[in-house]
């Protein structure tokens, strides 16, 4: 390049920053004034006066749209009457869910090829009397027999029956407790460390003072190590109170391994078992981490691990009582700041920079993790289009006046069109440069169309676009990017809403729904809801996501050979990122990248006639094709949720 030419490049930079500052100070010049005007009238007297009235009149809002989203009257008593079966259901997970005398003997007896020895590791600190008995009892009852309890305890003289008791009961164990008093108390981490030198067993378990264990809660963790292999094992846990484990005020049936989850989230918490090879001479528990140092353990040793196994069993109940973690992360603030330490340290371990971690609106200890773009890759956009001049229109406008991000083309796929307007509309976008037509000829084939239009593409990136879909996030290709670029990442998916700004897509479960091929979870739920778990505030990994707005390297989209055209119209995205995931890539699903989608408006429902039988017949080429995938499950929906919701009910016997 030239003097020139480098001038010429800089020039239309610096042109497209100050286009960009000025778009970023006029959004923020229209929040200033707006939050004046809120606080002007929050501090009006006549407004604070008028609170019960308002309050009133909310209540009755809410009250008529949850009426409208159930389906009127008869829709709320059907869900007060499931709400009624969920809560059967919740019952047996508790005391329902112990084994009869018959089934713990005959596990008492079973022999496994690797009757491995697992040490329980407890660090103790001035526990409530009743809560030691109950843990060490819920040790004593299981019916895995090959373990060793190993406790540290740094309890002050006030509450020296700590000792008493368990030295009671290592007597009663016949060698399989080892207690030491400790001379000072060295937190959560400096205990366990201290548990882990008095282990001898080649499996390393992690359990709370004052918690419970399942009786098979070993039992179910030793046949996993042997039938899979297991070098890391979590299961479903649920928090209690009142001391009766059928009280339950949470229950948290987890999905298996998931890198980007587990990032953001801890959902793996208790009960971890690991082989104790992983550790590979390192700590256990890092003192600077005090507070979340579970959190940095489980990343440091998931990443080691060859075979995380998820149990999905509930076989933890984590006890809520003043001052634990359970009953509130108020109860101890510096978690927060320590498990954003941790996250940090794990992603600078995958080469990660320039990252921002931030809680979100779910909870301080779930983030919204921002990843770095690398360089500034052409993203190529392609929207398949019949006619709806009016649909595209609104869709590429939105595009182009919203998005911060500028390097992109648009590649709209025309097929079959007939009215004048799109035509005209197609002129206009060729002559003004904001996109090229491309004509797929022949009867419509969402797969070949977008097939086309991937060919005929530049850039690095592939955006999949419905034409009925209206930017929200300014940000919304920068927020999929940060995902696209990763190596081992394959399809990325946005948060999509209906017009109501009901949930419409928020990642896709296979072998969800009434054809048992997939379907979109968080269905129709509200924009603000924080979903099961909190999982519609983080990014997470997830089986598909829809291609209504799907990101992708394009050397992947070629290497996996495209969009299947057996799928004409209905499942071949699905089909698309269960390729990906075949070829070891994880797909992402992303809440900060935010789009209308107004389903529908182009092709109708594949309800009646002609549409549901092709869906019928697509329906049954897909679950041929994925059997074997189907028949395994989703493993990013726990088996306990019924297929037959999106919203994470339980399974509810008629």
């Amino acid at each position: 390049m030239t003097e020139a030419d480098y001038r010429e490049a800089y020039e239309q930079e610096r042109l497209k920053s100050a286009d960009l500052a000025a778009r970023v100070a006029d959004l923020e010049a229209k929040n200033e004034e707006l939050t004046w005007k809120l606080d002007r009238i929050r501090n009006n007297p006549l407004w604070k006066a008028s609170k019960p009235a308002r309050d009133g009149i909310h209540w009755a809002i809410r009250q008529k749209d949850r009426l409208a989203n159930c389906g009127g009257v008869k829709g709320v008593v059907k869900k007060l009457d499931y709400k009624k079966r969920e809560r059967k259901a919740m019952k047996q997970f508790g005391t329902e869910s112990l084994p009869t005398e018959e089934e713990a003997a005959r596990q008492r007896l079973e022999v496994f090829p690797r009757m491995v020895k697992i040490s329980i590791l407890v660090p103790l600190w001035n526990n409530d009397r009743q809560f030691q008995i109950e843990m060490l009892d819920s040790v004593m009852n299981q019916t895995y027999e090959n373990w060793e309890l190993c406790l540290a305890d740094g309890s002050d003289a006030e509450h020296a029956y700590i000792g008493e008791i368990c030295k009671e009961y290592a007597q009663k164990a016949g060698g399989r407790i080892v207690y030491k008093h400790l001379e000072k108390n060295g937190g959560i981490s400096g205990n366990t460390n201290e548990c882990l030198k008095l282990a001898t067993g080649e499996f390393i378990g992690l359990f709370d003072q004052d918690d419970l264990l399942h009786p098979s809660a070993l039992y179910e963790y030793v046949k996993v190590i042997n039938e899979k292999n297991a070098d890391y094992i979590y299961c479903d846990e649920t928090t209690f109170h009142d001391g009766d484990i059928n009280k339950a005020l949470t229950m948290h049936f987890k999905p298996d391994y998931a890198p980007d989850n587990l990032r953001a989230n801890n959902y793996i918490c208790h009960f971890s078992v690991f082989s104790r090879a992983l550790l590979d001479g390192t700590e256990l528990f890092r003192t600077k981490f005090d507070g979340s140092q579970d959190h940095d353990m489980i990343l440091r040793l998931t990443d080691n691990a060859e075979h995380v196994v998820h149990v999905p069993k509930v076989l933890y109940y984590w006890r809520s009582h003043a001052g634990s973690v359970a009953s509130g992360i108020s109860a101890k603030p510096y978690a927060i700041e320590a498990a954003k330490g941790a996250v940090a340290e794990h992603l600078r371990k995958h080469g990660f920079k320039h990252f921002e971690i931030t809680s979100t609106r779910a909870f301080e200890t779930i983030f919204r993790i921002q990843y770095q773009i690398l360089g500034n890759p052409k993203i190529s956009i392609v929207i398949a289009n019949k006619d709806h001049e009016q649909d595209l229109r609104r869709c590429i406008t939105s595009i182009v006046e919203k998005s911060t991000y500028d390097n992109y083309e648009i590649i709209v796929v025309e097929n079959n069109s007939t009215t004048q307007e799109i035509k005209a509309y197609y002129k206009e976008l060729t002559e003004s440069g904001q996109a090229k037509i491309v004509t797929y000829e022949g009867a419509f084939n969402y797969s070949a169309v977008n097939n086309l239009g991937v060919s005929h593409a530049e850039g690095e990136y592939i955006l999949l676009l419905n034409n009925d879909t209206e930017v929200i996030t300014v940000n919304w290709m920068e927020e999929m990017l940060m995902y696209a670029q990763r190596e081992d990442v394959g399809a990325v998916g946005a948060k999509l809403y209906y017009e109501d700004k009901t949930i419409q897509h928020a990642g896709v479960v296979i072998g969800l729904g009434a054809h048992r091929t997939a379907g979109h979870i968080h269905y129709k739920q509200a924009r603000m809801n924080l979903g099961y778990m909190g999982r519609l505030c983080y990014a997470q990994n997830l089986s598909a996501v829809t291609g209504a707005c799907l990101m992708v390297k394009k050397s992947l989209y070629e290497a996996a050979g495209g969009l299947d055209t057996g799928f004409a119209v209905s499942l071949n995205d699905v089909d698309f990122c269960l390729k990906l995931r075949k070829m070891g890539y994880l797909n992402v699903w992303t809440p900060f990248a935010e789009l209308y989608h107004y389903e529908s408006i182009s092709r109708g429902l594949d309800t009646d006639g002609e549409k549901a039988e092709r869906y019928n017949k697509e329906s049954e080429i897909f679950r041929k094709k994925w059997k074997e995938v189907l028949d395994q499950g989703d493993p990013y929906y726990n088996v306990n949720f019924s297929l037959d919701r999106s919203d994470f009910s339980l399974k509810v016997s008629e």
